[in-house]
This record gives C-alpha cells, structure tokens and sequence, in this order.
C-alpha cells in the first residue's frame, strides 16, 4: 500500500461562525494566521520531502473552508488544482462545518479534484452540539451528508470523545449513524481541554470533568470497534503530536498521549484476546494455565503484547493462561487475532 501524504495548509478559524467552547485552532494547528502569499512557497517546499511513489494531497485544515470568502477559497482551489493537473499531486481535501455544505458550494466544489471532504461532526446529539456552541444541529449533518453522497464526494466523519454532556452511549450512536451516511473514512478525537477556551473555564470551577487516558483509550476503543464492523477506515485519533498540545502553556487538561492511536488499537487486540480466550475456555475449562500462542496481522505485535507489555499481564493476571509466544501473519487482516495452543 503507498504512503498518503497531506501538505496541510491551516486556516485557523478562517470560516468558523461561533467559537466552540473547546476549539483553539491556532494552539491545535500551531498556525497563528494565514498568509495567501506563502501557500504556494509551502506546497513546493512541502513536494520536494514526498517520497516519489507516495499518494499526495493538499489539505485544507484549521477552519471551515468553505465558509471563508468565496474568493480566497477559489483562488485556492485553483492553485491546489494547478498542482493536480502538473501531476504533483492527487487530489484535494479540506475540513469543513456540517452546515456549509450548500448546492452552490457543491457547484464550486465540482470543477476540482475533491478527493474527500472532512466534516466536524463532533457528535450527533443535538443536546450536546447545543452545550458545545455548535452551532449547527444533527439535522444539518444528515443533510450535508446526503448531499456529499449525492453529489459523489467522498467525505470523512470527524468526531469527539468525551464532550460535555457526551456518554459513550451517545458516542457509540455517532459512530454507527457516520457510518449509516456513508462515511469513506473517520477520525476520533477524545477531547483535549484547552487554556483559553471556554471548556477551560468549565474545567477549573468543576463543570466538566475530563477524560483520564485510560477513559479515553477505553470509549475510542468502543467506537473503533464501530467503524471496524462497518469496513469505515480510521485516518487518526487523537490530535496530531505538536509539540504545543504537550506545552501546560497551552494544554490545561485531558487525555494528551503522544501515542494516542496506538494505545486505542492495543486495546482493541486486548478486547478480542480477551473474548476469544474466554470463548476457549467456556468450551475447554482448563484447572492449570493453557499456554497459548497469538497470531496477529504482520507488524502489529507491538500494539497486540501491548504498551510495557499491559495486554499480557492484564490477560495473564484474568485468565488462567500464559501467553507464551506472538506470531505474524501477513494473510490476516488487521485487529484480527487467532490463538494457538504453544508447542514446546
């Protein structure tokens, strides 16, 4: 499979009607502004570091794109599309709000290479876009969905975990009607708090409460498991690893991890370790520890034993198993996981 390559361009907050109580896209993007004059010096910049054989896309991010000045955001479509006609890259993509999707902004959007558009959908519960300033309901969202669709536009469900008023009942919901709207791809992002936002006044007088890591490994893990039933494929979760989320400067709060992603797929190879042993042993009780074999798909022994090995002290420490060796299988597709007996 070939390397995907993003050449970001970040508008902070260019676009965005309301401030969300736990949005500071400057701290997220680590852009402080935009500057028309330089997005072409960082695109070539940017292209000579793409490996020749990686698949290459300009991206929008930061803000809503397109909700900015019509005549910014074509000007930028058209130089992104320069760069798809040179064959330098394969196609654009850009962050948008579920209500700035409109008949005239899929007429602008039909002249470019799109090859998805992302959409902050960050919960499907119209009670929760309510406490988190929002500003556009789930309505909305289906409607921009269904047009995106439509229209033969892929597009990529961004969500949150952890929002105020959020349980993972309503997560879980999110994640299974993104996929019912015929999402291409997903993100998940547990939610980090802020200095400078509002959710950071909430945190500090006690109206919302956090996600420790280990909650927010836990309700991700839940709703991967979604989008994994539902064949979506998972782009990223959590923040991308700026050096300003790990700043106390910047973050005041919340489930910040470097390896956010790889602490959530570990946990869904010990949730299916943990299932398939307990399938085994409801059809084989065992009254000394079976020692066991695991075979997972190739070059993911590391997330399957676990950051410092967890999964399999957790395992060993609830079953009456040993887990004794990790094997490779390039044929197995990925988070699936076949147990053996150990030959010694």
């Amino acid at each position: 499979m070939k390397k995907h390559i993003n050449i970001p361009l970040f508008i902070p907050h260019m676009g965005c009607p309301n401030q969300c109580v736990f949005c500071d896209q400057h701290t997220i993007s680590g852009a402080c502004s935009f500057i028309r004059k330089n997005a072409a010096d960082t695109i070539e910049q940017t292209l000579t570091t793409v490996p020749a054989d990686a698949v290459c896309e300009i991206a929008f991010f930061g803000g809503s794109f397109t909700g900015i000045d019509r005549g910014l955001m074509t000007d930028l479509l058209d130089l992104a599309q320069s760069c798809v006609d040179a064959g330098k890259i394969s196609g654009i993509r850009m962050s948008t709000r579920p209500d700035y999707i409109d008949e005239e902004i899929l007429q602008i959007l039909s002249r470019y290479t799109i090859s998805a558009v992302e959409l902050g959908i960050q919960s499907m519960d119209d009670a929760v876009l309510r406490k988190c300033r929002r500003g556009h309901n789930a309505a909305q969202t289906r409607r921009a969905c269904e047009m995106l669709v439509n229209a033969g536009i892929p597009w990529v469900g961004q969500m949150m975990i952890g929002l105020p008023g959020a349980s993972s009942e309503t997560e879980l919901a999110c994640a299974a009607e993104i996929c019912a709207m015929g999402a291409s791809a997903c993100r998940i992002y547990p939610t980090i708090v802020l200095h400078h936002t509002e959710l950071a006044e909430w945190t500090e007088n006690g109206q919302y409460v956090p996600l420790t890591v280990e909650e927010a490994v836990e309700r991700s893990a839940a709703v991967l498991e979604i989008f994994l039933t539902h064949r979506v494929e998972c782009l990223r979760i959590g923040l991308c690893d700026s050096e300003s989320l790990h700043d106390p400067a910047s973050c005041l709060a919340g489930p910040v991890h470097p390896a956010m992603g790889e602490l959530v797929s570990g946990r869904i190879y010990r949730n299916r370790m943990e299932a398939a042993i307990r399938e085994m042993l409801a059809e084989t009780p065992a009254e000394n520890p079976v020692e066991l074999t695991v075979t997972v798909p190739k070059g993911d022994i590391s997330a399957a034993v676990g950051q410092k090995r967890c999964n399999k002290a957790e395992i060993e420490k609830k079953y009456p198993v040993k887990l004794r060796k990790f094997l490779e299988n390039p044929e197995q597709i990925r988070y699936n996981i076949q147990l053996g007996i150990f030959a010694k």
